[in-house]
């Protein structure tokens, strides 16, 4: 059954445009009967067909209560109909009615007398499946008791996102009273709320996709003098012929979650700080920068480590790992194994054994790690360089020519008693090594080998300070989530003889 709805662009403008099938009318089916003062059907809905299965033909002419009332009902529906024609009292309530297959069904009625112009009276009769009717009431009950007595809150919002509805968990949270939320701007409820929860509600009425579990951090007027945390899920109203109502919102308070987590990931970062050195920026031959970046959530923290280690001979050991996992304990077994890097690098051993006791001492600590070791020396002006399973170094060289080493990747370190080798590159004065963990260059949404693209691209200016080149770096390839660690270090050779290139093609 079609219907028309008032639209309104401002209070003082109002148009109807026509809606399409499906809605509560519809689902109801409720028929329409008109009879005359006599009792005689005068008019017959389409609705009236299906619902007392008489064709309009059939229908039209015959006495209303013969045709659809049994003899034991036939005196009551009588009296019922004098009374409302007589009075003009409307009368509702149910009814057996005889269908044309020879059943009886019990049907909800409301009748009201009319009156035309002609001052005669008629009677119409408003009619519906009982137990259609009462599915849709028990629905609509136990939809209603759901969101009043539940203990996650709930709001409804307009396209507009101006609050039609909240539960009484909501307006706790809120600290705002229903009354003051409805019809207003979720800005002018909640001002101090993240700004990502008005966009997600955005996101969601444009593309119909659900957001679930997405942390907002505010404060409301529940308690403004606090951060609290909620985990939000939106997801977009519809009604059943895809007509866009605005957006809902189910809200759970994580504070103490939020707030525990917030220790956890300080507690991480205090021990992760401590254990990471303060190298001195020079070195014989070398000058050295370097950058940490944490992940902003506790559940990405992890065990990115780097060291810039003073070797017999003026000779200089750089590395940069990464621990596999996250949180306090990757930070520990973090520390453990800068500790035995440094302890083995001043036995003077090569880079590839280095990594080999390394990947020994893994196997008892129960983790895997990726690890780039290098060894500088000046005096021949050559590094010599190991990698177990980590992304390879660039080498930029002081005429600007700049790669990716094309060295054997090597296994992670994890005890796997593989063996790993030692690259010898020409490094000379000017040329500058970079090492990184997979934070600097990962992400969700590019390929691996476009993000190494993006940071040779910007390794443009050999001359360019290290330090200014590792704030270019974290600019350029950081993405907005922060979701990784960050370690990256810079060397540049200040003397010595340059040679050939080991670039990976």
């Amino acid at each position: 059954m079609g219907a028309t709805e008032p639209v309104r662009d401002d209070p003082g403008a109002a148009h109807v445009v026509p809606s399409k099938p499906g809605g509560l009318l519809d689902v109801l089916n409720v028929a329409a009967v008109l009879l005359d003062a006599e009792g005689r059907i005068d008019l017959w809905s389409p609705q009236a067909e299906i619902l007392f299965g008489f064709t309009a033909e059939e229908a039209l002419g015959q006495d209303a209560g013969h045709l659809l009332v049994d003899e034991e009902h036939l005196d009551t529906v009588l009296e019922l109909f004098a009374q409302v024609m007589q009075e003009g009292e409307s009368w509702a309530g149910v009814f057996p009615i005889r269908h044309k297959d020879g059943s009886t069904r019990l049907v909800e009625f409301r009748n009201m007398r009319l009156q035309d112009d002609q001052r005669d009276y008629w009677a119409l009769g408003l009619a519906t499946d009982q137990a259609t009717l009462r599915q849709v009431e028990r629905n609509l009950s136990l939809s209603a008791q759901l969101v009043s007595q539940s203990p996650i809150g709930l709001a409804m919002l307009d396209t507009d996102l101006r609050y039609i509805s909240v539960n009484p968990a909501e307006e706790r949270m809120n600290g705002v009273p229903v009354a003051e939320h409805v019809g207003r701007h979720v800005h002018d409820v909640l001002p101090f709320i993240d700004e990502t929860f008005e966009a997600a509600m955005r996101e969601v009425l444009a593309t119909g996709a659900p957001i679930v579990d997405q942390y907002t951090v505010g404060r409301t007027a529940a308690d403004p003098d606090h951060d609290h945390a909620w985990s939000i899920s939106f997801y977009r109203l519809e009604t059943s012929n895809g007509k866009v109502l605005g957006v809902a919102t189910s809200s759970v308070d994580v504070t103490e979650r939020h707030r525990a987590v917030e220790a956890q990931r300080h507690a991480a970062l205090t021990l992760q700080r401590s254990l990471l050195p303060r190298p001195s920026p020079r070195r014989p031959g070398l000058d050295v920068a370097y950058r940490y970046r944490p992940a902003e959530a506790i559940m990405e923290i992890g065990g990115d480590w780097f060291d810039v280690i003073p070797l017999a001979g003026d000779k200089t050991a750089l590395v940069v790992g990464d621990v596999m996992g996250s949180g306090v304990t990757a930070a520990a077994t973090m520390g453990q194994l800068r500790t035995a890097t440094r302890t083995l690098a001043n036995l003077d051993l090569a880079p590839d054994q280095v990594l080999h006791h390394l990947d020994s001492i893994t196997d008892g600590l129960d983790t895997i790690a990726t690890c780039v070791y290098a060894v500088f020396d000046p005096h021949i002006a050559q590094c010599h360089v190991s990698l177990a399973g980590h992304l390879p170094p660039v080498l930029l060289r002081s005429d600007g020519t700049r790669g990716l080493l094309d060295l054997p990747t090597g296994a992670p370190l994890g005890g796997c008693g593989v063996t790993f080798d030692t690259t010898s590159l020409a490094f000379g004065t000017g040329d500058q090594l970079l090492l990184y963990t997979d934070g600097l260059v990962e992400t969700r949404d590019e390929p691996i080998d476009a993000r190494l693209n993006t940071l040779l691209d910007a390794l443009d200016d050999p001359g360019r300070s290290l330090d200014a080149t590792c704030d270019l770096l974290l600019r350029t390839l950081r993405d907005g989530s922060e979701r990784d660690d960050v370690a990256l270090l810079v060397a540049r050779a200040g003397h010595g003889r340059a040679g050939g290139t080991n670039f990976r093609a």
